[in-house]
């Protein structure tokens, strides 16, 4: 049956958003409505939210939506009966695109059951670094039919647009499912024994994920019902984790600096629409009028267009001083245009923080007056007397080591060190705090303003101005100024995130039912801990289906089949002759270095923050990539070449490359 697109009323968001001059927000409109701004789509057996401005081509039993670039395509297809996931996935590719060449299967792993389907299985295909393409496919069941979506096509298009993906998969369920809402239910209160239920779940979570420990706090009317913490803080060690154990928290810090923003405009002395020039007159994006256009609440809407240049600091040489931020700033440029995709930006968030510091403080360096603006202005008011930016501080005591996987699927204490990269740019992730502390930061967000003992330290405002929906993240969700904002089952979430190696994080605050979430782990795997721990927060408050543990067992082995599968494709230690082949030295301009060398008989790479032992590996068009092999899910992977007839090595994320030559 072909697709039936339904005209829904349609509503230009973004402009709205950016011409009334309102903050750019992540949040989630009602789950049983459609994302705003996208039609409604159905065919035989799904439907779903299709993605806005891309072309619409029917092809048989495939729906084909191509991106305005016109190098990526998502496909819906339906399959009337397979025997299984991939069976299924093969018979819509060739329904998709009849001559498309043989591709091998990378890996097939299965997601929990949920949102009306039977069965999900994800399927990731071969591909090489030089394609620069993603290539996967999502098999779904409902009783004996299949419905399978295709994602086909340029990298750093699917990154750009990585929210019209989202709202299209998130949305796509059978056809006729009724999503589950606890729109107009009560929430139970967290009694005893319903803290308890959490705190297991949480406990048995963290076995099955191989998590070492995890701090946790469970607010109820806007009081601190339960904190404390599950396992330990190192691997090794019998010191338990509490509430005063210290975790990196990462992006969580973007929320807080935000908020010292909040406090500034009550003062007058910032507006949300002035002009940041007017108020930092350096400021400087790559595009003249990208930087015109730039107000101060852009600083951390996303919304910009300017791409994530995260690896930019990654692999820059350590000693950058916060001025860095902005320098980098400078040679950004936008990939989309103004307000029309979400792209999550560190440097701009972390501008923000530093801006709200230099006008606290002009006469201080950057980065000292940020922290002493986040002390005084932040911090101290709401007792957060274990929350700082000073690691020597933070390491010392009562603090949680972060943990990783080794190459062969061992979990494992890592050094902290990668984690400074974020120093230069700390506002927007480089807050150490702890689940005590993170409590009283929720109560701050669930009282509209008022500390825990009931001062006020921001008006209500200019607190709810961060959370005004911009552009949209995902189904029923938005990103606003440094916090997302959604509508979870019918229930609205205030939300922030936090990662970095070895530490994964989350809060969660619901105001309408004035209870909020903490937690905070510290392990790589902790990562696939957040989602499941905020459903299960939802079954015990709403008495929803119980999915969070199944969840949970899907995660654990899905790390375990891609671990396993990386390893498969890497020679360890390297192989020798490529490695005897490497040059010492290797710049790439603006960046910075990486180096070669031998530790211990080991060949050992060095890319400004990440460092380890070499691997290596062969891509399916023949191409040698060596990849760093520390324990850890941050690592490098560069191509190895030749140009000009120097040695290269190009590393690249979604957006963008870096190549490095040696240095002779």
């Amino acid at each position: 049956m072909k697709v039936r697109a339904k005209r829904k009323s349609k509503m230009k968001l973004l402009a709205f958003y950016l011409l009334s001059g309102s903050a750019a927000m992540f949040m989630q409109a009602p789950a049983y409505a459609d994302a705003p701004g996208q039609e409604s789509s159905e065919s035989s057996g799904a439907s779903y939210a299709q993605p806005e401005d891309w072309t619409t081509q029917i092809q048989g039993s495939a729906t084909i939506f191509t991106s305005p670039e016109k190098n990526l395509n998502l496909a819906v297809v339906d399959i009337a009966a397979a025997p299984d996931a991939r069976t299924a996935a093969t018979k819509a590719w060739s329904a998709y695109k009849t001559d498309m060449e043989e591709r091998g299967v990378r890996l097939v792993t299965k997601n929990a059951p949920g949102d009306g389907w039977d069965e999900r299985v994800s399927i990731t295909y071969e591909t090489s670094p030089n394609e620069k393409k993603v290539v996967s496919a999502l098999a779904m069941r409902k009783d004996n039919a299949w419905t399978v979506m295709i994602i086909d096509g340029a990298d750093a298009t699917a990154n750009k647009r990585s929210a019209a993906i989202s709202i299209m998969q998130q949305s796509l369920r059978p056809d006729g499912y009724k999503v589950e809402s606890f729109a107009g239910k009560t929430a139970h209160k967290l009694t005893p024994e319903r803290i308890e239920t959490i705190r297991q779940f949480v406990a048995d979570s963290a076995r099955t994920l191989d998590v070492p420990g995890i701090g946790i706090a469970l607010i109820d009317q806007g009081k601190v019902v339960w904190q404390g913490g599950v396992g330990v803080r190192a691997l090794g060690s019998p010191e338990p984790v509490d509430e005063n154990t210290k975790f990196m928290v990462a992006s969580n810090t973007k929320g807080m600096a935000t908020l010292l923003l909040s406090t500034l405009a009550d003062e007058g002395k910032l507006g949300w629409d002035d002009p940041v020039t007017s108020l930092y007159p350096a400021f400087r994006l790559g595009s003249d009028e990208t930087t015109k256009s730039t107000l101060v609440r852009h600083l951390v809407c996303a919304c910009t267009g300017l791409p994530r240049k995260d690896y930019a600091f990654i692999l820059a040489d350590k000693g950058a001083p916060a001025t860095d931020t902005f320098r980098q700033l400078a040679e950004s440029y936008p990939t989309s245009d103004f307000g029309e995709l979400f792209q999550y930006n560190n440097l701009m968030a972390s501008a923000a923080g530093y801006l709200g510091g230099a006008l606290v403080y002009p006469k201080m360096e950057l980065g000292a007056a940020f922290d002493r603006a986040m002390e005084e202005r932040i911090f101290k008011p709401l007792s957060m007397v274990n929350t700082t930016f000073d690691h020597d501080k933070a390491m010392n005591g009562n603090w949680a080591r972060p943990h990783g996987l080794s190459v062969d699927g061992a979990v494992e204490v890592i050094p902290n060190d990668f984690n400074f990269t974020v120093d230069p740019h700390r506002p927007a992730g480089g807050v150490w705090s702890t689940a005590a502390d993170m409590a009283h930061y929720v109560q701050l967000e669930l009282s509209k303003g008022l500390t825990p003992d009931g001062k006020r330290l921001v008006s209500e405002e200019n607190l709810l101005e961060r959370r005004k929906r911009g552009v949209p993240v995902g189904e029923n969700s938005w990103y606003g100024m440094g916090l997302f904002e959604k509508i979870s089952s019918g229930i609205p979430v205030v939300t922030h995130g936090g990662t970095l190696l070895g530490y994964h994080s989350n809060f969660f605050v619901l105001p309408e039912a004035n209870i909020g979430a903490v937690i905070l782990t510290n392990s790589d795997g902790g990562a696939a801990m957040i989602g499941p721990f905020f459903r299960r927060l939802m079954e015990v408050l709403y008495d929803g289906k119980p999915e969070a543990t199944d969840e949970i067992a899907a995660a654990a082995q899905r790390i375990k089949a891609q671990n396993a599968k990386r390893r498969t494709e890497l020679t360890v230690p390297g192989d020798a002759a490529v490695l005897g082949n490497l040059a010492s030295k290797y710049v790439s301009p603006g960046i910075g270095t990486i180096t070669v060398t031998d530790r211990d008989g080991t060949k050992w790479v060095k890319a400004g923050f990440i460092e380890g032992p070499i691997s290596t590996k062969v891509n399916p068009d023949g191409s040698i990539s060596i990849v760093s092999t520390a324990p850890g899910a941050i690592g490098l992977t560069a191509l190895v070449g030749q140009a000009d007839g120097a040695r290269t090595l190009t590393v690249r994320d979604a957006q963008d490359e870096y190549v490095y030559t040696e240095v002779r």
